[in-house]
């Protein structure tokens, strides 16, 4: 199902490099904590399931994470690829952030990600669990490379 965008390259069918390159770009994107950029990944009837809730199309998806990034204060993000196909991608992931009354938490999860031919994503489907975690705990502080960290494989 193409979109009437130019797309987003890399394109499918995915390679292990282009698969790990569109898995960045998209870590990237999210740790602008943008919506209105971020929506332009997917394509505009993308459908999305993140954990209990189901959305579909762009609209949707910016009100979503409008509302997520006002929850999740100090959010960083790190995706890394887990496995791929022609046109999916999974994608294990670890995110960082504060409540409203302070408290850290680390998100863990995966996705599973189809692409449609010119490249944006037009299915999305999340699966995570929120941890307490400490400040010290924190692997994602001011100023880190959260592609540097490293996650042991208790983590993982």
């Amino acid at each position: 199902m193409a979109s009437d965008n130019k797309g987003k390259p890399p394109y499918p069918p995915f390679t292990a490099e282009t698969a790990h390159i569109k898995v960045k770009a998209a870590q990237d994107a999210w740790n602008t904590k943008d919506p209105a950029k971020v929506k332009l990944a997917y394509t505009p009837d993308s459908i999305w399931r993140n954990r209990d809730t189901f959305l579909q199309g762009r609209d949707e998806i910016e009100v979503f994470l409008t509302k997520k990034w006002e929850r999740e204060q100090g959010y960083r993000l790190r995706k890394e690829l887990f496995a791929f196909t022609d046109n999916k991608i999974a994608v294990q992931f670890w995110y960082e952030w504060y409540d409203k009354d302070g408290q850290w938490w680390r998100t863990y999860g995966l996705e599973d990600w189809t692409f449609a031919d010119d490249g944006l994503m037009r299915k999305r489907q999340m699966s995570g669990n929120d941890v307490k975690i400490t400040h010290e705990e924190r692997w994602y502080k001011d100023g880190v490379d959260v592609n540097t960290v490293p996650i042991s494989e208790k983590h993982w």
